[in-house]
C-alpha cells in the first residue's frame, strides 16, 4: 500500500473536519479548551513539586484546582448573559489574552497565598471559555454535525490536559514548577491572534439565511420547512409524534426579556437542569481523578513520577477516542430514529463507567489496570459530546448563551469542590485504611464513583422528558423566527 504524503494527509484531515474554514473554527475553539485542560494538567503534575516548596499537603494542592473552578463559577451567569447580547469571538479573545496574564503572575508566585490568588483570578477570566463555545457551536454548525463537531472541539480539553502532564512535568523537572506555568503563556498568547481573526457568525443563525463554514446554511423556520431544522432531531421528533409543552413555548425574542426571567426559563426546561446535574457529576469525578493522578499512580503502582506521566497520556487516548466517537454513536442513532439517542448514550456510558474503573483502581498490577482504566475514560469521555448537543437541542438559540452560563456555573462548583474533597477524604476519612497516603486515595476514588452512578441514574430521567423539550425548543424557535421577520416587515 502507497504510503500518503503529508500534504495528502492534512488535505483528508481538513477534508474530516468539514473544509478549511470549518478546520480552522474547530481547531481554534478546541485549543481555547486545551490551554485551560494545560492548566488542570499542570497542577497535577508539579503537586509533588508544589507540596514541598510550600509546605502543604493534599488538600492544599485539590484547594489550588478548586479556586479557580470556584472563581469561575461566580462569573459564568454573568458572562452566559453577556454571551448573548455582545461579539462572542471578541469576548473570548480578551479573556485569553488577561488568562495568560494570571498563568504569568502564578509562575511568579513567591508564597501559597500568592499563588492561590493568582489561581482565583485565572478562574475568573476562564469562565468565558464554556458559554461563549455553547453558542458559538450551535451558530457554526447544523444539528445534523452538531455532536460530532462537539466531540472535536472537546478532545482540545484532553489534549491539553495530556500535554500539561507531559509538557509540564518534563520542564518542571528539568527546570522547576515556575516555568511548567511559563511555558502555558507561548501558547495562549498565539491563540489570542487566531481568536481575532475568528469570524462572528450572524446571531440566531437558525433564523434566517446566512453563510456557514464551507457552504450555505438554509434558514430552519420551523420542523417541517426543509432547512436546518428539518435535520436528524427534527426529523425524530415527528417520527415519534411528540408533542411540545406549551406552558414553556416562547414566541417573542428572550432577549428582550429580564435577565431573572431568561434564568428561571433554562430552569424550568426539565431535561435542560437534569442534564446540567448528570454533567456536573461527571465533571466532579473527572476533576478529582485527574487532579490526583500522578500522586495515585507513583503510590499505588510503584512507579515513578515520569513514567506515571506517561501512562496518563497513554489513558488519556481512551477518553479523546470517546469524545471524538460519542457524537457520532448518538447521531447514527438519531438518524435511525431514536429521538432520545443524544440521552441515550451518555447514560449508558455514565453506568458503564464504575465497572470498569473499580477494578483498575483496585488492583495494584499495572498491566490488569491500564487497559481497564483506558475503557473507562473512554466511556467518560464519550458521554460529553452528545450531552453537549442534546443541551443545545433543548434551548432555543437565543438562549444558549444563558442556559450554557447556567451549567457552567454548576459544573464549576462541582469542579471546585472535588479537588478538595478527594484531598481531605484522603488524608483524613480514609487515612487510616492500609496506613499510606495511596491506599488513602484509592478508597477515595474507588468511594466517588457513586457520583458516576447518580450522573447514569439522573440519565435514565432524561431520556423520558428530553424528546419533548426537545419539541417545545423546534417550536420556540420557529415562532421566534416568524415574530422577528414580522418585526423587521414593519420597520422596513
Amino acid at each position: 500500500m502507497k504510503a500518503l504524503k503529508p500534504a495528502q494527509i492534512m488535505e483528508r484531515g481538513l477534508q474530516a473536519l468539514g473544509g478549511p474554514a470549518r478546520a480552522r473554527i474547530v481547531l481554534t475553539l478546541a485549543a481555547t479548551l486545551a490551554v485551560d485542560g494545560a492548566d488542570k494538567g499542570t497542577v497535577s503534575a508539579m503537586a509533588a513539586q508544589l507540596k514541598h516548596t510550600f509546605g502543604i499537603s493534599n488538600t492544599e494542592i485539590g484547594l489550588l484546582v478548586s479556586v479557580v473552578a470556584l472563581s469561575s463559577a461566580l462569573f459564568t451567569i454573568p458572562v452566559g448573559l453577556l454571551t448573548d447580547r455582545t461579539c462572542r469571538t471578541r469576548l473570548l479573545t480578551v479573556s485569553v489574552a488577561l488568562w495568560a496574564t494570571a498563568m504569568l503572575l502564578a509562575g511568579m508566585s513567591t508564597s501559597y497565598g500568592w499563588l492561590i490568588s493568582s489561581r482565583a483570578a485565572l478562574g475568573a477570566v476562564s469562565a468565558t471559555s464554556g458559554p461563549t463555545i455553547a453558542s458559538l457551536m450551535g451558530d457554526y454548525f447544523p444539528i445534523k454535525d452538531r455532536a460530532r463537531m462537539y466531540g472535536l472541539v472537546l478532545a482540545g480539553e484532553l489534549v491539553g490536559t495530556g500535554l500539561g502532564f507531559a509538557l509540564s512535568g518534563s520542564i518542571g523537572s528539568f527546570l522547576n514548577w515556575r516555568f511548567a506555568f511559563w511555558w502555558l503563556v507561548i501558547p495562549a498568547g498565539v491563540l489570542v491572534i487566531f481568536l481575532h481573526r475568528l469570524p462572528e457568525p450572524e446571531r440566531g443563525g437558525m433564523y434566517s439565511p446566512q453563510q456557514a463554514p464551507d457552504g450555505p446554511r438554509e434558514p430552519a423556520r420551523s420542523a417541517g420547512s426543509g432547512g436546518q431544522g428539518d435535520d436528524l432531531a427534527a426529523r425524530a421528533v415527528r417520527r415519534a409524534e411528540v408533542q411540545p409543552r406549551g406552558a414553556l413555548i416562547i414566541d417573542s425574542d428572550p432577549r428582550k426579556a429580564s435577565t431573572w426571567w431568561s434564568i428561571r426559563y433554562v430552569l424550568r426546561v426539565r431535561t435542560n437542569v437534569v442534564l446540567i446535574l448528570a454533567s456536573s457529576l461527571g465533571y466532579f469525578y473527572f476533576t478529582g481523578l485527574r487532579s490526583f493522578a500522578i500522586l495515585f499512580s507513583t503510590g499505588h503502582y510503584g512507579i515513578t513520577t515520569s513514567v506515571a506521566t506517561s501512562l496518563v497520556l497513554v489513558v488519556g487516548i481512551g477518553a479523546l477516542a470517546g469524545v471524538l466517537s460519542g457524537g457520532r454513536v448518538a447521531d447514527r442513532l438519531l438518524r435511525d430514529g431514536r429521538v432520545n439517542a443524544r440521552a441515550l448514550v451518555p447514560t449508558v456510558c455514565m453506568l458503564a463507567v464504575p465497572f470498569v474503573i473499580a477494578p483498575a483502581l483496585y488492583v495494584d498490577l499495572l498491566g490488569v489496570a491500564l487497559p481497564l482504566l483506558i475503557v473507562g475514560t473512554l466511556l467518560l469521555g464519550a458521554a460529553n459530546p452528545p450531552l453537549d448537543a442534546a443541551r443545545l437541542d433543548i434551548l432555543p438559540p437565543l438562549l444558549w448563551g444563558t442556559g450554557e452560563g447556567v451549567r457552567t456555573m454548576l459544573r464549576t462548583l462541582c469542579e471546585a469542590v472535588a479537588p478538595t474533597l478527594f484531598g481531605y477524604f484522603s488524608t483524613t476519612v480514609f487515612a487510616g485504611h492500609g496506613g499510606d497516603n495511596s491506599t488513602g486515595l484509592e478508597f477515595t476514588l474507588l468511594f466517588f464513583l457513586l457520583a458516576l452512578i447518580g450522573a447514569g441514574l439522573l440519565g435514565l430521567v432524561a431520556m423520558r422528558t428530553y424528546p419533548r423539550d426537545l419539541a417545545t425548543a423546534q417550536e420556540s424557535t420557529r415562532r421566534i423566527a416568524d415574530a422577528m421577520a414580522h418585526r423587521r416587515t414593519h420597520e422596513d
